[in-house]
């Protein structure tokens, strides 16, 4: 039986080298390669693959972010193979829930071996989505959110704690960050999309209020309302940003704040 295979992986040199162990095994079909997090849950979604090596490490959305997000889109799971240099700990969560992994250098015996087992889980009917919503939830009560966030301004990088930023916003696919008070400043994120940087923050604190903002809600200083039972968010940075909610958006504004 021949298998259909993304790899998701974003140093370019690990990708070939396993399309290239892939492509001696026999029978396994490389049909997309993604280098990063977020074009891997867009390639997943786009071919149905039967197997995906998924890279652990990989900055923005990294390979537990891509198994969360099509876990929350309810997109059926492929098989997943985990690509890792050496993490104790995570290491121990895929054997505990019996999901595979491959170490980094890879191995081509090792490579072959986790397409066979990918076979073999295939022949069966047991699907692999509640073993890797255990793993992603015990892996997350592990690994906090980083607690500072780098940005480019003037020239400079600037590391800036979480709690610091007022909000973030796109335009031309460049993603600006503002940090609340009277000396907040604004830079630029490396992130590619809004929802890559979200996956960077603490969920508790922060919240995508419109399809071009991400807010703070501890630096909501005053709910506005607007025409047609809309609102606007006026944030505590030196302009007072006001930020618009959208409509699909509204109801969680009134959970926030019991509107």
């Amino acid at each position: 039986m021949s298998l259909s295979a993304v790899i998701v992986d974003d140093e370019q040199l690990a990708r070939d080298e396993l399309a290239f162990l892939l492509k001696n095994v026999g029978d396994v079909e490389v049909v997309a390669q993604g280098k990063n997090g977020v074009e891997g849950v867009n390639l997943i979604r786009e071919h149905n693959p039967d197997l995906v090596f998924l890279d652990v490490q990989m900055p923005g959305l990294d390979g537990f972010g891509v198994l969360k997000k099509l876990l929350d889109k309810k997109v059926p799971l492929p098989q997943i193979v985990f690509a890792t240099a050496y993490d104790q700990y995570a290491v121990k969560a895929f054997e505990v829930n019996a999901i595979d992994y491959l170490l980094k250098p890879f191995d081509k015996k090792r490579v072959a071996q986790s397409v066979q087992r990918v076979r073999n889980k295939l022949g069966s009917s047991a699907a692999p989505g509640e073993r890797l919503d255990t793993l992603v939830r015990m892996l997350e009560s592990q690994q906090p959110h980083a607690s500072k966030l780098l940005l480019k301004a003037v020239g400079r990088l600037f590391l800036v704690d979480q709690k610091d930023i007022c909000y973030a916003s796109i335009e031309d696919g460049v993603i600006s960050v503002v940090t609340g008070g009277l000396s907040g400043m604004e830079g630029q994120s490396n992130c590619r999309t809004l929802e890559e940087l979200l996956a960077n923050l603490d969920p508790n604190l922060f919240w995508r209020a419109h399809r071009s903002y991400l807010v703070n809600i501890n630096h909501i200083k005053e709910v506005v309302p607007w025409f047609k039972s809309s609102y606007q968010l006026r944030m505590d940075d030196k302009k007072q940003t006001e930020i618009p909610v959208s409509r699909a958006q509204t109801k969680r504004l009134r959970e926030l704040f019991r509107l």
